[in-house]
């Protein structure tokens, strides 16, 4: 994958960042972590301006959001709502819970979204509550902008530091994915071992 996505960037230019961060966000596994860095590192060498590096990793990772935007919008918070009260355990939820989270999400979807954005592992997944919220696109692709032009920026500007040691950038990154992953996965654990049907409901009729 890696000598794909240093053909993809060398001999696509601007086209083959934006396509790479298209399914960077679509196939998560995908890493932006060395797609920014390596064209950073065309930018120091002449190749790429770093403003078009920028530009064209932020339009190829809001297009690949678009589609877990989407996916959002049509499961809906009802049918949402129905899946918990079918398979609440599993899904750790229950139809309150959910409600809940809606409420918080539709308070705080901007933030949110900025944020997630900048959070590996999170930032393709947090295109989903908010189409899911039914988040206005238009806010939606703003609040995606900003996050999304702070990390490809950050990302590209360690490639360009660093040069032909890009890849360094993605051996610290690296660790933290992995441990964002951890969490949500003991997260999920957990809920599911201490779930107990009903619990959230009564708390809310209290």
């Amino acid at each position: 994958m890696f000598q794909w996505i240093v053909s993809t960037v060398s001999q696509g230019g601007y086209g083959g960042i934006v396509l790479l961060m298209f399914l960077e966000n679509v196939f998560p596994p995908i890493p932006s972590e060395l797609i920014m860095p390596l064209a950073g590192f065309a930018a120091a060498r002449g190749d790429l301006s770093m403003a078009g590096v920028i530009a064209a990793g932020t339009i190829g990772s809001i297009l690949g959001a678009l589609p877990w935007y989407y996916a959002g919008r049509w499961v809906g918070s009802e049918r949402l709502k129905r899946l918990a009260d079918r398979h609440g355990r599993w899904m750790t939820v229950s139809p309150a819970d959910i409600g809940t989270a809606e409420t918080w999400f539709n308070r705080h979807c901007g933030t949110a979204v900025l944020i997630g954005r900048l959070i590996p592992a999170i930032r393709t997944l947090i295109s989903v509550p908010a189409g899911i919220a039914r988040m206005s696109l238009g806010r939606f692709l703003l609040f995606s902008a900003i996050g999304t032009v702070v990390w490809s920026g950050l990302l590209a500007t360690a490639g360009y530091a660093l040069e032909s040691q890009y890849t360094r950038v993605a051996d610290y990154m690296d660790p933290i994915s992995m441990i964002v992953i951890v969490v949500i996965v003991l997260g999920y654990l957990y809920r599911l071992i201490t779930y107990r049907a009903g619990a959230s409901d009564t708390k809310s009729a209290d």
